[in-house]
């Protein structure tokens, strides 16, 4: 049990640190919001609050460090993320089968605490991947694809908080707001998505 927790200590000192975003790279000037149209205007409030949320959750996870650890933090914040797998591994090997679990939940309900187990497990992967999609080198563009990416993160974060209080009927509802944020990405960065051939 002690090795257990070492190697927790261990691991939990090896996050990087959260991404710092300033106030000048999320703000516009009063009269650049004024040219905006409406439709520019609601897709970078998203971006704002797509980076607010990350920024949040981001801060909230971090570990207190202790005086035993500011040594080895320091050799962690040099430590890059580092991508492994593609958007389309992410989206075929995670989010699809961890979104089946919420869009299936009314054929699919959960027997038992195992079961549930791993319905909260898949919600909670759907949730974090649009983490994944957020990261630089993935992410596409820092405007639609960032609000398009809090969708997904927004359905999912709900998925999850249904899950953990075993919660059928909301985590049902929550399928047409996870079905949106799909289509909506879909829509905006897969070719000749929605076509028939």
């Amino acid at each position: 049990m002690r090795v257990l927790g070492v190697l927790l200590l261990a691991g939990s000192t090896l996050l990087p640190p959260p991404a710092r975003v300033s106030a000048q790279q999320t703000q516009t000037s009063p009269a650049s919001r004024q040219r905006a149209p409406a439709s520019a205007q609601s897709a970078q409030a998203s971006v704002q609050s797509a980076q607010a949320s990350v920024q949040s959750a981001q801060t909230s996870t971090q570990p207190a460090q202790t005086s035993a650890q500011p040594a080895q933090a320091a050799s962690v914040q040099a430590l890059p993320l580092q991508r492994v797998g593609t958007v389309s591994e992410l989206m075929v090997d995670i989010i699809y089968p961890a979104s089946d679990a919420v869009f299936y939940i009314t054929t699919r309900e959960p027997k038992d605490e195992a079961g549930w187990n791993e319905l909260r497990g898949k919600t909670l992967m759907l949730a974090e991947s649009a983490n994944l999609l957020l990261m630089p080198g993935r992410a596409r563009d820092q405007d639609r694809w960032m609000a398009d990416s809090k969708l997904l993160l927004d359905a999912g974060a709900a998925a999850f908080r249904a899950a953990k209080r075993k919660d059928l009927d909301a985590l049902s509802a929550l399928s047409d707001q996870l079905y949106q944020s799909c289509v909506t990405c879909h829509q905006h960065y897969r070719p000749n998505y929605g076509r028939r051939p």
